[in-house]
């Protein structure tokens, strides 16, 4: 069993809660537009991370971390990307890669708004936490935590907190 964070969008900026949220978590992911590697050396030295780049990410992140993440953890094949889309209007990557991997979950960012979508057709939960920042047009910073367990995922619970 592995209790994961999730999180996305945080253009440099962590919400103070975030270490609170993700205490009892083995790991956090995180789904891209990272801002800066203070960021995610705050994130690295609390938990492991995983993570891929977003698209405001500067040259030192994109050399540090991939523009997407195939991987398998508690028999559940994850594909992490930071632009994805959701079901039904997936980019053009992320439908290619689903195509190919055939994750059991997807995860992506870059939206800004927190979506859960089980995706019957490609087999698949998808998840996108929503934007963990302060920057950009919403206004409610989320992200989200959830169990992975023996190839199942449970447990998702929501941060939620207004900018």
């Amino acid at each position: 069993m592995k209790r994961i964070g999730l999180i996305s969008d945080t253009h440099g900026f962590l919400h103070p809660w975030v270490f609170s949220f993700f205490r009892d978590c083995d790991e956090i992911w995180h789904a891209g537009d990272i801002g800066n590697l203070e960021t995610i050396d705050k994130l690295k030295s609390y938990k492991p991370v995983v993570a891929v780049f977003g698209n405001i990410d500067g040259g030192n992140i994109r050399t540090e971390y991939p523009e997407f993440s195939i991987f398998e953890i508690e028999d559940v094949k994850v594909l992490l990307i930071h632009i994805g889309g959701y079901p039904g209007r997936y980019s053009k990557l992320a439908s290619q890669l689903i195509k190919k991997h055939k994750p059991k979950l997807f995860i992506s960012g870059h939206s800004h708004i927190l979506k859960v979508i089980p995706d019957k057709k490609n087999n698949l939960l998808h998840i996108n936490p929503g934007s963990g920042g302060n920057t950009g047009q919403h206004q409610v910073i989320t992200f989200v935590r959830f169990v992975l367990d023996s190839g199942n995922i449970t447990d998702l619970e929501v941060f939620e907190s207004s900018r």
